[in-house]
């Protein structure tokens, strides 16, 4: 119960279609699995529904609220809701983004559009969500923020927009940190290395016609630990242990969960 009575916000919440789990679904479970009321955000609701349907076979508590990040309104709107309700807000998970999916391409390739695409979902969105939520938690004097970059921020990665955004989403945390540490708020990012996941696998089988099986294994060939590539549920205990007390005097914090990739690559 290392989050009783806690108020967690997970942004991303849905799932891509595909085989497994994703990050946002597995870090609504074990959030809830450890006592936290969970708020389950997407932009598609029935998505976020399932999630929450799953939290609640379990038995644990989880509503379902829709939101489009690229929109901020629908933004400072959930995070009122979820004020509203439960009246205060524990934890922020900006557990959204894409790249293939959105457009991104090699430099060479890239469009405005796409660029634009992305950078609204990966990067802006979660610069509004915490514009919103920050002055809760400020109230509060206490509060987390838990953002996903990729391990593509710091290797060679093919594709712009989601290299840049990347990056990007680690000096933005990093300077929530640092502006609100008085404050009692901590903010910590996640790096996932190759992962499992409907979006990430599934995706690139779409994209390329090729088999899942085929892009797996070649994705699993690439990581050091076990020659496996990491699940949902890694990402998502990192998550849970940035959220808990557990973390209480870590702030600004990257973390890796690769595998060991980036020793790898250095």
């Amino acid at each position: 119960m290392r989050l009783k009575d806690k108020i967690a916000i997970v942004v991303g919440a849905g799932q891509s279609p595909g085989e497994g789990m994703g990050n946002g679904r597995a870090t609504c479970l074990r959030f809830a699995q450890e006592g936290a009321k969970v708020v389950a955000v997407d932009n598609r609701l029935a998505s976020a529904e399932e999630t929450a349907a799953l939290v609640v076979k379990e038995g644990g508590t989880c509503i379902a609220l829709e939101a489009d990040v690229t929109k901020e309104k629908t933004l400072a709107a959930m995070i009122a809701a979820t004020r509203n309700k439960f009246g205060r807000i524990d934890v922020l998970h900006y557990n959204v983004g894409f790249s293939i999916a959105g457009g991104d391409a090699p430099l060479l390739d890239i469009t405005e559009e796409a660029f634009d695409r992305v950078t609204a979902v990966n990067l802006r969105g979660c610069v509004m969500a915490c514009k919103h939520v920050i002055p809760v938690m400020r109230a509060q004097k206490s509060g987390v923020i838990i953002t996903i970059s990729s391990l593509a921020a710091w290797e060679e990665y093919p594709y712009v927009a989601y290299k840049a955004t990347k990056a990007a989403m680690i000096a933005f945390t990093q300077q929530v940190a640092i502006q609100n540490a008085e404050y009692g708020i901590r903010a910590n990012v996640i790096l996932p290395g190759l992962m499992n996941t409907p979006m990430a696998v599934d995706t690139r089988a779409r994209a390329t016609g090729k088999p899942r099986a085929e892009i797996a294994a070649a994705r699993d060939a690439k990581v050091p630990l076990r020659g496996k590539m990491g699940t949902a549920w890694d990402v998502a205990n990192a998550a849970l242990f940035l959220a808990s007390d557990e973390a209480n005097f870590i702030t600004g914090a990257a973390l890796p969960v690769d595998g060991g990739s980036l020793v790898r690559i250095g």
